[in-house]
C-alpha cells in the first residue's frame, strides 16, 4: 500500500502521524512499541487532520540523524529502522520504518526492561505489563504460552475424562504417551505435569469462562437473560451455542416433502465464530472473559486478544492462519472440530451470504476480536426499535450530558473492551481509607464525572462546574487525579498548549464506573 494510501486511513497500530519532530523520549516509545508489536512506520510532516505539511528540506538529513542518535541511545536491544523521505504533493515527509523484532522485549533504556517496554494498542503506545513482557519473551523463544508446564499441580490431580472421553467418542484413545506427544502434559524431575493447554481444555483457570447474556432491544441498557458457563472448553463451546441459538428464531425450509428447521443466523457461522474465540483468545491476561451478547438486531461476540503480530486482518481474509494457542488449537484440529487451517472466518461469511445474510462485521479492537452477526430486521422492526445499537463486550457507560462528544465515547467504548476488572480491583483496595473521594458529591469524583462526559481544559473544567474562576482547590485536585493516573492530558507532548485538555485513563473510566454504583445505591 502506499504512504498516502496508509495516511488517509489515519493513526493505526502500525501508524503514526507527526506534524513535527517529536520529543526524543516519545520517538523512542513509538519505535519501541512497533518492534514489539506488529512493526510500523511513523511519519514527521502530517497534521492531526491528515493533511501533508511537509518538512523543511534544509532540515532533512540534520532531523536523519538525530532520529538515527535517539533510537541508538534510547533503545534496547539495537533498532535499526529505516529513515527515509518521500515526496508526497509536491512536499517532503520523513518516514521511519521499523520491522517486528526477533530480539523482544524492547525496551527504553533508562526506564529498563520492568517499566520502559512499550506495545501498541489501536494508535496508542501503552507500557507492557509483566504478563505481556513474558509473552514476549516467548515469542523470542518460538513457544506459546499453552505448550508451557503448569506447575501449580501434577497430572494426576486432574480429572481428565471430558478430554478423554472427546477423544473415545470418535474412535481415537489417549494414553500418557500421546498426551506427551500432543504437548498436555510434560515429565519434570520424575514428575508428571500438566501444561498450561491441559489445563485450559479442562477450565482449570479462573477466567477460562464465557460470559453470555440476552439483551432487551439494541443496547444493553436491560438484559432479558444471562449465563456464564465455566467447566471444559468442550462443555463450554456447547452450552455457549445453545443459549445463541435459544434467543434467537427458528424458521423452517420446505425441500420437497420434507421440513427443515433453520435458525436465523446459520448454525455452522455461529459455531465457527465460537471456535475461533475460544482457541484463540488471549489465557494470559486473567481477569478477562469471552462475551457473546444478543439484541434485537445482532449476536455479537467478543475474545479477548488482538491479532497476532506477524498477521493483519487482510492476511486472515485471504486464509492465512496464526495460532495464539498452538496446542489447543491442535487439539480442535485433531477432534474434527476444525476443519482446515484458516478457513474459519471465510467459512463464516460464506455461510452467511447463503443465508442472504449481511456479511458479518469482523474487526480487531485494540487488544479484543470482535465479530458480530447482524439479524434479519424488517422495517418495522426498525421503526420500533428507537434505539440505536451500542455494541460493546462490556456494560455501556451512560454520561450524564447528552452534549457528551461522539468521539469521547468511543474512546470510552474502546477502554472498556479492554476490560477494566482488573483496574476496578485496585481502585477498591487503593480507596479503602479514601471513601469520601468516591462519593459522587466530591470534587474528586465531579471532576470524573464531567470527564466521562467530555474532555475538558481546566477553565472548562470550572465551567462545568459552575465556578467562575480556577480555583486553587480545583488544581490541588486536578494535580491528585494526575497523580492517580486517573486522568492525562490530551497532548501530553505539549504540556503547554493552549488546546491542552484532560481526559480520562483506563483507571480513570474504572473509577467512573465505581462512582456510578455508589451513586445508584
Amino acid at each position: 500500500m502506499k504512504i498516502s494510501e496508509l495516511i488517509a486511513k489515519g493513526e493505526s497500530k502500525i501508524l503514526e502521524l507527526k506534524e513535527a519532530l517529536p520529543k526524543n523520549e516519545n520517538i523512542a516509545k513509538t519505535v519501541i512499541a512497533f518492534s514489539n508489536t506488529s512493526g510500523g512506520k511513523l511519519i514527521i510532516g502530517v497534521n492531526d487532520k491528515r493533511e501533508i505539511v511537509g518538512i523543511d528540506d534544509a532540515e532533512l538529513f540534520q532531523m536523519q540523524d538525530k532520529i538515527a542518535s535517539i533510537i541508538a541511545d534510547n533503545c534496547s536491544p539495537g533498532i535499526m529502522p529505516e529513515i527515509y523521505s518521500i515526496n508526497i504533493e509536491g512536499k517532503l515527509v520523513l518516514v521511519i520504518e521499523v520491522v517486528r523484532g526477533n530480539l523482544k522485549p524492547y525496551f527504553f533504556k533508562n526506564q529498563g526492561k520492568v517499566d520502559g517496554t512499550y506495545i501498541r494498542l489501536g494508535a496508542t503506545n501503552r507500557i507492557a505489563d509483566q504478563e505481556t513482557i513474558s509473552e514476549l519473551e516467548r515469542q523470542k523463544r518460538h513457544i506459546s504460552f499453552d505448550e508451557e508446564i503448569c506447575y501449580e499441580l501434577e497430572y494426576s490431580q486432574l480429572d481428565v475424562s471430558p478430554l478423554l472421553n472427546k477423544f473415545e467418542s470418535i474412535g481415537k484413545p489417549l494414553n500418557n504417551e500421546k498426551l506427551e506427544n500432543l504437548k498436555l502434559i510434560k515429565s519434570e524431575n520424575g514428575k508428571v505435569y500438566p501444561t498450561n493447554a491441559l489445563m485450559i481444555i479442562l477450565g482449570k483457570f479462573m477466567h477460562c469462562t464465557v460470559k453470555c447474556a440476552r439483551f432487551k432491544g439494541t443496547t444493553m441498557s436491560v438484559f432479558i437473560d444471562k449465563k456464564e458457563y465455566g467447566g471444559d472448553v468442550f462443555s463450554i463451546l456447547d452450552n455457549t451455542q445453545h443459549f445463541v441459538l435459544n434467543h434467537i428464531n427458528l424458521g423452517a425450509e420446505i425441500k420437497g416433502l420434507y421440513r427443515k428447521d433453520i435458525y436465523e443466523i446459520p448454525e455452522i457461522a455461529l459455531r465457527e465464530a465460537l471456535v475461533n474465540a475460544i482457541i484463540h483468545r488471549d489465557y494470559v491476561h486473567g481477569g478477562r472473559d469471552i462475551k457473546v451478547g444478543v439484541y434485537d438486531d445482532i449476536v455479537n461476540i467478543v475474545s479477548p486478544g488482538c491479532i497476532p503480530n506477524n498477521i493483519s486482518l487482510e492476511d486472515i481474509f485471504n486464509g492465512r492462519s496464526e495460532a495464539r494457542n498452538r496446542v489447543v488449537s491442535n487439539i480442535f484440529k485433531e477432534l474434527g472440530l476444525i476443519e482446515q487451517w484458516g478457513s474459519g472466518i471465510n467459512r463464516i461469511i460464506s455461510a452467511c451470504e447463503e443465508h442472504e445474510l449481511k456479511t458479518p462485521k469482523i474487526a480487531e479492537e485494540n487488544d479484543f476480536f470482535d465479530i458480530e452477526f447482524y439479524r434479519p430486521r424488517t422495517i418495522t422492526d426498525e421503526k420500533m426499535s428507537g434505539n440505536v445499537r451500542k455494541p460493546s463486550g462490556k456494560p455501556e457507560l451512560q454520561p450524564e450530558s447528552k452534549s457528551a462528544q461522539p468521539e469521547l465515547q468511543q474512546e470510552l467504548k474502546a477502554l472498556l473492551k479492554q476490560g477494566i476488572e482488573k483496574e476496578q480491583q485496585e481502585l477498591q483496595q487503593e480507596f479503602k481509607d479514601r471513601q469520601p473521594e468516591l462519593q459522587p458529591e466530591s470534587l474528586y469524583a465531579a471532576l470524573v464525572l464531567r470527564l466521562a462526559e467530555n474532555n475538558l481544559s481546566k477553565q472548562g473544567l470550572a465551567d462545568a462546574l459552575g465556578h467562575k474562576s480556577i480555583s486553587g482547590q480545583l488544581k490541588v485536585v486536578i494535580a491528585k487525579l494526575l497523580d492517580d493516573q486517573l486522568i492525562e492530558w490530551t497532548i501530553p507532548e505539549k504540556p503547554n498548549s493552549s488546546k491542552q485538555k484532560y481526559k480520562l485513563t483506563k483507571r480513570g473510566v474504572a473509577f467512573y464506573a465505581l462512582i456510578k454504583v455508589k451513586d445508584k445505591k
